[in-house]
């Protein structure tokens, strides 16, 4: 009898038959065996008095080897060893255990067990039908398989009953084949990292791989020999330390795992959770994250472990710890820095400083959610608070003697400047530091009007600012004109009186026009 998982199953089929009292003919025909073999094996069971139940209790991998024993009577003596298997693959993990030490303690538990050869024999045949199919093929705390699932999941709009349909990311690890399972709204590479993030606190340490299938959120060029990861979901393996290795374009066994483990999903939670609604994301991710406690606690079909168990005995202190802080998705931009020694974050409409030598030259702009990079070089030139609102970040240090003057501008600057000239200038400059559409507007205006003390004098300027206020014009430009004409040096009266005299035309502006 071939020793293989096909051939167990048909004979457990071939006991469930026989055990409601179907005829052995109907059995052969059911199984696609001969009527021989069939009685071959039944009588096999009836000779070593072996119970139905039992052996249908039993794994496939023992079931062969007890109807396989060279001593076929002696099946109680093989079972007592078989129990011992998966006892026995634990401890041989430990250090200075060997199968020898092993076999000595099982001979002290059954003085008239198995030889030393034979028990070796036994467990490497058990350990050969177990391989192929599960765990040995993997080292613990090695590697991280990642997918998306073919199929999709849903939610519901509660207000206007619009259903939207959500990818569903899988992570497994290789050895123990824990899974972890969550919805997200896409594949994009935002989500993905989060979702991979997130299992990895899940699984509560890092594996030295991540495998991801070629995803255009983990993997920027495919390739059979060297993909190319895209440089979000590098940092963020840098920054958990550990590598990217896509798995290969029509390579299946790179990818076995999590295909399987995909399958089971689709029978231990889209099944389950088929006739019911959901209306956010967080509420199917609760649903999802209770059947994934049931799936990971249920033992394998041919083990008899659980994927917990198998974890926690011996995957989970092979993995490297997390990082300290959680990683934050960062933007990758290349960038100009401005004439003025910033560069800008044009979403929040927020300038940063960078060193001004750097005016004019192309540089690395790397943000997150709160930090700031600049790079040139690979050399970190600048680093910022991030600031979501329009406005300026500066560091004194990075600009010119020239820049560093402007960056101090602030209204208190030019009030307390406009207040030691006069009251009068002081609400003027007030005035236009209230009406201006942007604060540099302003700034210049007010840094315009107020040097204006030591070209014409205190006394002049605030002649110019009283004759505009009363035009009701808040600008540089009418400080400007009525300086540079002498106005502040004519009385309001004599300047009507010798406009008087000026022909009234349509094209002349009134005091409306420099409201």
């Amino acid at each position: 009898m071939a020793g293989t998982t096909i051939i167990m199953s048909k004979l457990k089929h071939i006991i469930r038959l026989r055990s409601n009292g179907v005829p052995l003919q109907t059995i052969a025909k059911a199984s696609g065996l001969s009527r021989n073999t069939v009685k071959k094996y039944l009588r096999l069971i009836e000779v070593n008095k072996l119970g139905h139940e039992d052996l249908l209790k039993m794994e496939d991998a023992v079931l062969d080897a007890v109807l396989n024993d060279p001593k076929p009577q002696d099946g109680t003596r093989y079972q007592s060893l078989a129990s011992l298997f998966g006892y026995i693959e634990k401890e041989l993990s430990r250090t200075g255990v060997n199968r020898w030490v092993l076999w000595g303690e099982y001979r002290l538990l059954h003085p008239d067990g198995y030889s030393y050869s034979q028990f070796c024999d036994y467990y490497r045949q058990w350990k050969n039908t177990m391989a192929g199919s599960f765990h040995q093929t993997h080292q613990p705390g090695e590697k991280m398989f990642i997918d998306y699932t073919g199929k999709k999941l849903s939610i519901v709009d509660p207000q206007s009953g619009e259903v939207t349909e959500v990818e569903v990311y899988v992570a497994v690890l290789g050895y123990s084949q824990l899974t972890y399972v969550e919805a997200v709204a896409s594949q994009k590479k935002e989500d993905f990292i989060i979702a991979t993030q997130n299992a990895l606190h899940f699984f509560g340490g890092v594996p030295r791989v991540l495998i991801p299938d070629n995803l255009r959120s983990a993997v920027q060029k495919a390739d059979k020999y060297e993909a190319e990861i895209n440089a979000a979901f590098m940092d963020f393996a840098n920054h958990y330390g550990t590598t990217v290795l896509p798995a290969r374009g029509r390579k299946p066994q790179d990818k076995a795992i999590v295909e399987k483990t995909v399958n089971i999903a689709y029978s231990r939670i889209f099944a389950p959770l088929r006739d019911r609604i959901f209306y956010s994301l967080s509420s199917l991710n609760q649903a999802i994250a209770q059947l994934l406690v049931i799936h990971n606690q249920q033992n394998f079909q041919q083990h008899a472990e659980s994927r917990s168990e198998l974890f926690d005995l011996q995957e989970k202190k092979a993995l490297m710890p997390l990082a300290a802080e959680r990683y934050e998705i960062r933007i990758f931009k290349e960038v100009t820095v401005m004439k003025n020694g910033y560069i800008q974050i044009y979403e929040d409409k927020h300038s940063y400083t960078v060193p001004y030598r750097f005016i004019g030259q192309k540089v690395k702009l790397i943000y997150s959610a709160s930090h700031v990079y600049v790079y040139y070089k690979k050399e970190r030139i600048a680093y910022h608070r991030r600031v979501k609102s329009y406005g300026y970040t500066t560091t004194p240090e990075h600009l010119s003697s020239t820049n560093q003057f402007v960056s101090e501008w602030n209204p208190d600057k030019f009030i307390n400047w406009a207040a030691a000239i006069s009251p009068v200038v002081k609400e003027y400059i007030i005035q236009i530091l209230g009406s201006a559409s942007y604060p540099e507007q302003a700034y210049r205006s007010c840094v315009g009007i107020l040097s204006y003390e030591k070209k014409v004098g205190a006394a002049r300027l605030i002649k110019a600012i009283e004759r505009a206020t009363n035009y009701g014009a808040f600008n540089y430009t009418m400080i400007k004109r009525i300086l540079e004409k002498g106005l502040d040096k004519i009385a309001f009266g004599e300047e009507a009186s010798s406009q008087s005299s000026l022909p009234f035309h349509e094209n002349i502006r009134g005091p409306q026009d420099y409201q």
